[in-house]
């Protein structure tokens, strides 16, 4: 089996039974806020889109290259679709005209049989409204000889299945970097942004060693990340600089935690280099430079980023032609009539967000400083969107975004605002108290399929009752954020516990959650399971 990385989080996977092409992204993404690093652009994008069956993981956009995928994959490759609540990846790749699907069911093992030959493959799909748009999956592929299990940005809670039906995983591909907005664009001291920001690194790195020790895998092979950041206002994300607080470190950073954790068998892999494999022997490794070439855009990661900037400038400026101008109407009434309808099907999110949230609309100002022209307020206790009242000027949740993006996501429909807006980090945004799932939620579901799905899901009761015993404390043993297994991914420190799939915490001693509103943890002290109640019959 021979694997090539196209970039982030794409791989083109070639087998005697046939090739594969996993989330091919070159475009920029985000508000042209995100480009993959290292650069993809000069790869042969005709020769890999030739391809016998196209794998795309979920909807987010550095996944999802509608261009490359119109521009130069093969319409009938067939599609490998995972088990996903809501159709909305499918009908996205029907309108670039591909045509033939395989449908997976989430963690079943299926066999493709084309004209070359079979291959067994698993789609782990991830349902919850917090994964991806309404949807995340990850990849198995076997040829018979050797095992690839490309887990991108997915975040799986039971790999269960997978050890079952496949047995050792040869290969395994994983994020080990940020992608997300926090704590960057919070209104917050530069002090506190930076103590945030060095435990949101470490948490990212000690989740992927986690999944990592889990799957026991030959080789690993980081991928997905981290983005690289070339417009201007952008360029202080990039992890350029040795700052221990910046949340998107590079392939370099990740292998050398490996080593320092006595982990071997990581593998650096830029867009280009191949990798031969046969069961478990890397039988060559080829990059598409030299090896001090390769080592250059590591360690002089600043010059290369300005080098790439310069050239994509065109790129960025031609995107932000295309968005909708600040200036114009009040879009008071445009987000009226957008949310209201959602807010009225959504009680289960609409009571757990529970306050009302604020959205302060800019233009640019004469000095170059954005002016809020306007605030709306997304009432969601009274399911209304209002203008904010002349004494209302404190909000436990608000946004600051420039008019012109609000416009152009209205403009275009767009369901997603995760996907659109704050992936791309052009905003500022403040709460007071904790981190509100149920409000990026909300964001991610403006259709009435996506709102129904995840305020249903919101309602349905889960299954606690299973107990453990880690490190002196009693208590259910999935996560009440997620479900992920806490034996595997529970870690106790000072009395609080960490979920290390996404880094939520309680407190042992309460099983109050301190990441979010809700989601009470049972547990209690010692190893007596009647002892872990429920924080709620504490009180």
């Amino acid at each position: 089996m021979q694997v090539t990385s196209v970039g982030h989080a794409g791989f083109h996977i070639n087998t005697e039974a046939g090739s594969i092409l996993c989330d091919p992204w070159v475009n920029p993404a985000y508000f042209a806020s995100w480009f993959p690093f290292p650069d993809n652009t000069r790869l042969d994008w005709d020769a890999l889109g030739n391809c016998d069956y196209l794998y795309v993981s979920h909807l987010h956009k550095d996944h999802f290259d509608p261009e490359i995928l119109r521009r130069h994959v093969n319409k009938d490759a067939v599609v490998i679709l995972p088990d996903f609540p809501v159709p909305d990846l499918q009908r996205a790749l029907e309108a670039l005209g591909f045509h033939k699907f395989f449908e997976t069911r989430d963690s079943v093992k299926h066999t493709l049989t084309g004209p070359k030959g079979e291959l067994d493959i698993m789609v782990i799909a991830l349902r919850a409204p917090a994964d991806g748009p309404i949807g995340d999956s990850g990849l198995v592929v076997t040829d018979g000889t050797t095992t690839v299990f490309n887990m991108n940005d997915a975040r799986p809670v039971d790999l269960e299945a997978m050890e079952r039906e496949f047995g050792h995983i040869d290969v395994h591909m994983l994020q080990y970097s940020g992608a997300i907005w926090y704590p960057w664009v919070y209104d917050m001291p530069e002090r506190a942004k930076n103590a945030f920001g060095t435990q949101k690194r470490q948490r990212q790195m000690d989740r992927s060693r986690s999944y990592i020790e889990q799957v026991g895998a030959t080789h690993v092979i980081p991928s997905a990340g981290p983005p690289m950041f070339l417009d201007d206002e952008l360029r202080y994300l990039n992890d350029d600089c040795g700052n221990p607080a910046n949340i998107f470190p590079d392939q370099k950073v990740f292998l050398s935690e490996l080593e320092k954790n006595g982990r071997t068998g990581g593998i650096l892999m830029i867009p280009g280099t191949t990798a031969d494999f046969s069961g478990t022997e890397l039988r060559n490794l080829t990059h598409p430079a030299t090896d001090a070439e390769v080592d250059k855009i590591f360690t002089e990661k600043a010059a290369y980023i300005e080098d790439m900037a310069q050239r994509m400038a065109p790129v960025i400026a031609a995107e932000k032609a295309t968005w909708a101008p600040a200036e114009g109407s009040a879009l008071l009434e445009p987000l009226r009539a957008l949310f209201e309808p959602i807010m009225r099907q959504s009680n289960q999110i609409c009571d757990g967000i529970g306050y009302p949230v604020a959205l302060e609309l800019t233009v640019p100002g004469t000095s170059g400083e954005p002016v809020v022209v306007e605030t709306v307020v997304l009432d969601f206790p009274e399911r209304t969107v209002r203008p904010a009242a002349l004494d209302e000027k404190k909000f436990r949740y608000g946004f600051t975004i420039d008019r012109g993006i609000v416009r152009t996501v209205l403009r275009d429909d767009e369901p997603d605002w995760v996907n659109t807006i704050f992936l791309s980090t052009r905003f500022r945004t403040w709460r007071v108290g904790g981190y509100n799932e149920y409000l990026y939620t909300f964001f991610k579901c403006l259709t009435d399929e996506r709102i129904a799905y995840a305020d249903g899901w919101f309602a349905e009761t889960h299954d606690d009752s299973a107990t453990i015993t880690l490190d002196g404390w009693t208590m259910q043993r999935r996560c009440p954020h997620l479900k992920a297994d806490l034996t595997k991914f529970g870690v106790i420190e000072d009395g609080k516990l960490t979920c290390n799939l996404h880094g939520w915490q309680w407190d042992l001693t309460s099983g109050r959650c301190l990441t979010s509103k809700g989601h009470e943890l049972r547990c209690g002290p010692g190893a007596d399971a009647e002892t872990a109640t429920l924080s709620a019959e504490k009180s």
